[in-house]
């Protein structure tokens, strides 16, 4: 009877299945075992060890159905489970690089079974071929062997079932013997894809650019043709001779994302030949010279030995500052100063006031006079004061004309926020003898300080580009400043943006609004210009269009509203380095009278920059509206090229001289289309700075 019973047990053991088949059903089953065994183990250490330690079985049991059901979804070629299981999971997570008991990887059987958009999205995410072939035949060798292993297992499976009657084992025999069939096909399959694959041809459009003073990039696509086999790596060779004897150097790329690769540490003013090759599990295919045939890495700036313009000019500032610093600390002007009021019967109704309102600074409303407002926003939400005002603080409220000259040194004073008491200190107010510029600007220190004081930080952000005025006489000038961390603040709190527009009661008629009003009607729109004012280009080489205009007090710059801190610009290439021959290039075709002189010769990198510039061109012009026929007359800027921080560079194109810069009441007949604003050009520039 205990036999029978044991008999019983192990056959009700057999008719379970092995355990999840996809990391949902391995999820579910965690979940279900966590919630079943789930107690509060806080006072036994023993227990919650032991608790730990179970959970850990099962993650590894989660993340080992994980990497089975990737080898089941390329077996199967189902890409979109592919792409779920590797978005899902990282690498490591999913073994992706650990042979199976079979010796194969997921990229061996995708390759193998030639297909490409499986095989593309496993080497994305850094799939490798089996170590264990290292050569042709012994991946060969391996084939045959895993065909004639499954073949002699299926003949075994046949021939049971064949001869047993009809029973459970019979039929778990059947399941055995189907399975077993379908992956005799499966590697059949892989065997004939390997057997009638090629070396793939070599690789396409091989381009060969400048990228420095000691290095060179080289791009390149994938071959026409990859012969029944996908490509896995390419190889990049460099020399000095165009056999390649010797060969200098050698990499091979396995990171298929990017086509590219910039060779360093090579000599200056030395000509280099590049080729790239192909591989698959066929082994390499033919090398394919680049185009132009060689480079020589080099810079403009060796075309004359100039320097770079800002060389040292960021230490030399923060010195002379240092310097005015060092002067100004012993002097009587050093000493903490204090506004001195205009009548002293305004200062002690002032002064009164505040006695009886001590707990906030902030104002409520307007009155004729200038004023200073700071939005600090996180996400949708914006900072507010306890009675739900953006915070505002008085400058000057018997200053009602706010002079460029004055906004401009407030936008220098941003760049500074954390010198303001310092400023204070060196700007001296005498009542006896002041100008009514020092004054207003002495004001201005005031009120930042008292800004930063009652949010309790120093960095008010950045200067909007112009200040929001009314009818009534009222200037705001508005910083805009994004948070991304939980910062602190002092008497301000968070509300929705959407919250604060509908809430907030206007006391002025649609006709008439507010400065308060139109700030908060506006808000949207300051937000996104400032969140597009922090955005960089990425790394190549662009062309710029220079145009400005002027008016009485200012000369400002035409910009993009989605870039407002660049010029009007198209990229031209994804390398930003202009070499010593392009520059060369350029500047006989400034010197010459006709507007475009003659071709350059083919393969040569100045006849690759001379066709990428007139489609760059092309598109500028049709960018800023100006037909391609008026730009004849334009001209590009030979003096140097604009280089921020050596990953964006700039050639700009410039209009004939009479038109770089519109004077007032001068007749533009082409203007840009909508998605276009002008700067002034000191905000610009700070804006660029940033």
């Amino acid at each position: 009877k205990m036999t029978q019973q044991m008999r019983d047990l192990q056959l009700a053991q057999a008719r379970k299945p092995p355990g999840p088949s996809s990391p949902n059903a391995a999820k579910r089953l965690y979940r279900n075992l966590s919630g079943k065994f789930r107690v509060n183990y806080t006072s036994f250490d023993e227990g919650s060890l032991a608790g730990r330690g179970e959970k850990e079985k099962l993650r590894k049991s989660y993340l080992f159905q994980s990497n089975a059901a990737l080898f089941e979804a390329v077996e199967l070629q189902d890409l979109d489970r592919v792409q779920e299981l590797l978005k899902q999971y990282s690498p490591e997570e999913l073994d992706l690089n650990t042979p199976n008991s079979e010796g194969l990887l997921p990229l061996d059987i995708a390759i193998m079974t030639n297909n490409a958009p499986i095989a593309r999205a496993l080497l994305q995410a850094g799939g490798k071929e089996s170590p264990h072939f290292v050569s042709l035949e012994s991946r060969s060798l391996h084939l045959s062997t895993l065909v004639r292993e499954a073949e002699q297992r299926v003949n075994e499976l046949m021939a049971q079932v064949v001869n047993e009657a009809p029973n459970t084992d019979c039929s778990e025999k059947e399941k055995q013997l189907k399975a077993w069939e379908w992956r005799y096909r499966l590697y059949k399959r892989m065997k004939a894809g390997f057997e009638h694959a090629r070396v793939p041809d070599a690789p396409t459009n091989v381009h060969l650019s400048v990228a420095s003073s000691s290095s060179v990039q080289v791009t390149f696509w994938e071959p026409l043709s990859i012969n029944s086999a996908v490509v896995t790596k390419y190889k990049v060779e460099w020399s000095c001779s165009p056999t390649f004897s010797p060969c200098l150097g050698e990499a091979v790329i396995d990171k298929l994302k990017n086509l590219h690769f910039t060779i360093r540490g090579l000599v200056s003013g030395t000509a280099y030949y590049v080729q790239v090759s192909a591989y698959n599990m066929k082994g390499w295919g033919p090398p394919q010279a680049s185009v132009p045939p060689f480079a020589i890495p080099s810079n403009w700036r060796e075309y004359d030995g100039r320097a770079p313009r800002r060389r040292g000019q960021a230490e030399a500032l923060d010195h002379l500052l240092g310097q005015v610093k060092t002067v100004h600390q012993h002097c009587v002007c050093h000493e903490p100063c204090k506004n001195q009021p205009q009548s002293r019967k305004h200062s002690v109704s002032k002064s009164l006031k505040h006695l009886f309102h001590p707990s906030s600074k902030f104002l409520k409303t307007l009155k004729r006079g200038l004023y200073l407002t700071a939005i600090f926003y996180k996400d949708d939400n914006i900072l507010v004061t306890h009675e739900d005002q953006i915070p505002v603080v008085e400058i000057d409220d018997t200053y009602s004309c706010l002079l460029m000259q004055d906004f401009l040194w407030f936008t220098k004073v941003s760049c500074m926020w954390d010198e303001i008491l310092w400023l204070r200190q060196c700007v001296t107010v005498s009542q006896s003898s002041c100008s009514c510029i020092l004054q207003t600007r002495f004001k201005m220190l005031l009120a930042i300080s008292q800004m930063q004081g009652l949010l309790g930080i120093q960095d008010l952000g950045q200067v909007f580009f112009e200040p929001v005025k009314d009818k009534q006489g009222n200037i705001l000038i508005v910083t805009l400043k994004e948070v991304k961390t939980n910062q602190t603040f002092e008497s301000v709190r968070w509300v929705p943006i959407c919250k604060l527009q509908t809430s907030r009661k206007s006391v002025s008629s649609p006709e008439e609004p507010t400065a308060l009003d139109t700030l908060l009607i506006s808000i949207q729109d300051k937000l996104a210009y400032h969140q597009r004012s922090s955005h960089a280009l990425s790394p190549g080489l662009y062309l710029g269009y220079l145009k400005l205009c002027s008016a009485v007090d200012q000369i400002r710059v035409l910009v993009p509203e989605r870039l407002p801190n660049i010029l009007c610009h198209v990229k031209i290439r994804s390398n930003p380095n202009i070499s010593r021959e392009e520059w060369e290039w350029l500047q006989k075709m400034a010197s010459v009278e006709e507007p475009i002189p003659a071709e350059p010769e083919a393969e040569t990198s100045q006849n690759h920059l001379f066709q990428e510039l007139q489609v760059a061109i092309k598109e500028l012009m049709t960018l800023v509206n100006i037909p391609l026929q008026e730009a004849k007359d334009f001209r590009l800027y030979s003096q140097e090229v604009l280089d921020f921080g050596g990953q964006v560079s700039f050639l700009l194109l410039l209009p004939p001289s009479d038109d770089v810069c519109t004077a007032p009441g001068q007749n533009n007949p082409y203007t840009p289309r909508s998605g276009f604003l002008t700067l002034p050009l000191q905000i610009f520039e700070l804006g660029e700075e940033r």
